[in-house]
């Protein structure tokens, strides 16, 4: 590799990382698994093992996971660093830590634990008393979400009245209590959790404490951070003083001398991890003796006196029985494998999306393999691969048809996509999902059309496509007749929910267009630059093109949408309903309007919503990263790598006051 080569590709896994460390420790919401976020990761520190002379103080391996955000409460420094651990893969990792510190501490002691896979928590008592907790955040400073701590069961409120105690800790949820808040929130038609560890997170930083009550979180402590007032001089030791104070704390654990010892600790946790009623991503190994501790210290991000060992995802064979095809909202194709049961991590597993040709091309997948399957992230079915020396005589490659399986209509390969889509605007399978994303949140919002109610309506004959959906009210008797929503009450819910769509900003009708590639971001930025529905679909190519994060992919579908006669009488229809198609023209004249922003820093006069609104109201764009398309970027306090990056760039760089004085123009 060329050094151009070199700092691309040191360039492009630096954005992934940062983009996904922050839908796990921000967001509470990881796409990829830990195991190909951890690859991301690895491969990044062995090119800056190689070429140390591109590392940079911002890169991930600098810095430790999570921002400190402020959705539950006010923010707070750490007494203790909270750092992250250096993670490990193989055997050889853990005999080279384990060898490196009986070599400087020969009669050193190992602790082997269940690494529990929740958000870091850091409980603080004073005179016995608890009185604040605190997240781990960016681990020097974290959010105080202490209102909601005191509700979470296994926190402790009163303890043997030493001066000052801080414990940290991991807060999850048990796998039957997470089946129970899912199944809750399928029945509100709310957002259903990925996976136990995003459920804890996004429960913990609520601003409801009786929402984090009903969900019944759990917590294990496994480490003291600080004591004054009692002598405690090893993590055992502080384990039998927080037993003695009923502070709940990781119970299996193990004592060892040499690294033999450790390596069948954590083989044994590993086999028991499908036995538990929580989820585990890894075996902590640690040393005993604080003293011993000090003697190793730390990096910036890591203690030396600690790893974390990261299991492998559980992978097992099965036979590929057929592969099946399903069409989404936005015609895409996908198929699906159906295998021979298996189970992975406790559950029963029979099918996993195979995502699209290629993927079945690349990884050579016929019907009848042996074929390889884990769990991304202990939660998604995933293929891995074939087994070709189980490869039966009559196995055979799968080729996609030539016309849909729903429809029967023609399909077609995407330009410079891997995906088969059909183009059929009528495709009954393409119907019932199209009016499902029209109702969703993002989109109209209409309360009570949902997975339960609109397959009836379909079936029923009621609605054939969204414009349907505002004939209803003149089917009231039969609806409730037939009980398509419930009594009459219910069912007039929802005829009024419908009804009050009609004013929703066309931004959200544009979402519930299902148009491929806009989202409801992208039809912000539309509205906000054109106006209204009508406008968008009179604009060129270029016109659309120019809009920011609008490239010739997404330009492409908007116009042949559009463009397309179906879709023309939808909107007409639409339009006759009284559904509103055209934003409030309010301040689209000022000197902002059209301008993308970003916001950076503690505010003074602001929090980020209520400037962000402030932008919106006066027709400009709210982006979380600064680009060549930012324009301004307003600046606080503590103003970080946005600052930095907008100099670079000669983005205009905004105060408070320089921002009131422009909108004041």
């Amino acid at each position: 590799m060329n050094v151009n080569e070199i700092k691309k590709e040191l360039s492009d896994l630096r954005k992934k990382i940062k983009y996904h460390s922050k839908k796990y420790y921000d967001d509470d919401s990881p796409e990829i698994s830990d195991f190909e976020f951890d690859s991301l990761m690895n491969r990044l520190k062995e090119i800056e093992k190689n070429f140390p002379e591109f590392i940079t103080k911002n890169s991930p391996t600098q810095i430790v996971g999570g921002n400190a955000l402020r959705t539950a409460g006010k923010i707070f420094p750490h007494d203790v660093k909270m750092l992250s651990l250096q993670d490990v893969f193989s055997k050889d990792d853990v005999e080279n830590f384990c060898e490196d510190v009986l070599k400087k501490i020969p009669d050193a002691e190992f602790v082997v634990e269940e690494k529990i896979d929740g958000l870091s928590l850091a409980l603080k008592y004073r005179d016995g008393n608890f009185f604040q907790a605190i997240t781990r955040g960016d681990g020097l400073q974290g959010e105080d979400v202490t209102e909601n701590a005191k509700v979470i069961s296994d926190v402790v409120q009163k303890i043997s009245p030493v001066k000052y105690f801080e414990i940290r800790g991991e807060v999850y949820i048990t796998k039957k209590n997470f089946e129970k808040v899912n199944e809750r929130q399928k029945n509100l038609n709310l957002k259903i959790f990925a996976n136990p560890r995003n459920c804890a997170a996004g429960t913990l930083r609520q601003l409801n404490s009786k929402i984090v009550a009903e969900r019944n979180l759990s917590m294990f402590v496994f480490n003291l951070q600080k004591i004054d007032g009692e002598k405690i001089i090893s993590h055992t030791d502080a384990y039998e003083f927080m037993k003695k104070n009923r502070i709940k704390i990781i119970e299996n654990y193990s004592v060892c001398k040499n690294f033999s010892e450790v390596w069948a600790a954590i083989e044994k946790i590993g086999e028991n991890r499908k036995n538990l009623d929580y989820d585990i991503d890894g075996a902590v190994v640690k040393i005993n003796n604080f003293s011993h501790r000090e003697i190793l210290g730390e990096t910036s991000k890591f203690p030396k006196w600690a790893i974390a060992f990261k299991y492998p995802p559980e992978e097992k064979e099965t036979v590929l029985q057929k592969i099946i095809l399903s069409v989404g909202r936005t015609g895409r194709i996908t198929p699906t494998a159906i295998f021979s049961p298996i189970f992975l991590n406790g559950t029963k597993v029979e099918r996993a999306t195979l995502h699209n040709e290629d993927f079945i091309k690349n990884l050579d997948i016929r019907v009848g393999d042996t074929i390889k399957v884990f769990k991304s992230g202990e939660i998604i079915p995933k293929v891995s691969g074939v087994n070709i020396l189980k490869r039966p005589e009559n196995s055979f490659e799968f080729k996609f048809p030539e016309n849909c399986p729903a429809c029967g209509e023609k399909i077609i390969r995407e330009k410079n996509s891997a995906d088969f889509r059909c183009v059929n605007p009528n495709c009954p399978a393409q119907i019932e999902n199209h009016i499902l994303n029209f109702c969703s949140r993002n989109a109209m919002d209409i309360k009570g059309l949902g997975e339960n109610s609109i397959p009836k309506l379909i079936e029923e004959n009621f609605i054939k496509n969204i414009s349907d959906i505002y004939k209803l009210k003149n089917f009231r008797a039969e609806l409730i007749e037939k009980k398509i929503f419930g009594k009459e009450k219910a069912t007039d819910n929802v005829l009024n929910a419908i009804e009050e769509s009609k004013k929703n900003n066309p931004a959200k009708l544009l979402t519930g267009l299902g148009i491929f590639g806009v989202g409801i971001a992208a039809a912000k930025d539309l509205i906000k630059n054109f106006g209204g529905i009508e406008e968008i679909s009179a604009a060129s190519f270029e016109d659309l093109k120019n809009v920011s994060d609008i490239g010739e992919i997404t330009a492409n579908h908007i116009k042949n949408f559009f463009a397309n006669e179906e879709n023309k009488k939808l909107l007409a229809d639409l339009k006759n309903f009284g559904v509103n198609l055209k934003s409030e023209e309010k301040n689209f004249d000022s000197v902002i309007a059209g301008k993308i922003f970003v916001v950076t820093g503690k505010l003074e006069n602001y929090s980020r919503e209520e400037i962000s609104k402030k932008i919106e109201d006066f027709g400009g764009i709210v982006k979380n990263s600064v680009s060549k398309k930012t324009d301004f970027l307003i600046v606080g306090e503590d103003s970080g790598s946005k600052l930095k990056k907008a100099q670079e760039l000669g983005t205009k760089i905004l105060s408070e006051s320089d921002f009131e004085n422009l909108i004041a123009k």
